[in-house]
């Protein structure tokens, strides 16, 4: 895969990503009472998830680089 498709993927793809993931997430707040109840849990499980993602992928990169 070339930088110009991976820079497209990151351009297109990312955006995309995201807002099925928050298109998700209203729907399970809107469907779940559980959720609905413990709205700080849900909450910040919801913030958690894809900010760890990227920060562990951010440390995994920086360290590849770094190893350079």
């Amino acid at each position: 895969m070339d930088k110009d498709t991976q820079f497209m993927l990151l351009v297109i793809g990312l955006p995309i990503v995201g807002l099925i993931y928050c298109g998700l997430g209203i729907l399970v707040m809107v469907n779940s009472l559980w959720v609905r109840e413990h709205s700080l849990i849900s909450g910040t499980l919801f913030f958690l998830i894809p900010a760890t993602i990227s920060g562990l992928n951010w440390v995994k990169f920086s360290v590849e680089k770094y190893r350079r």
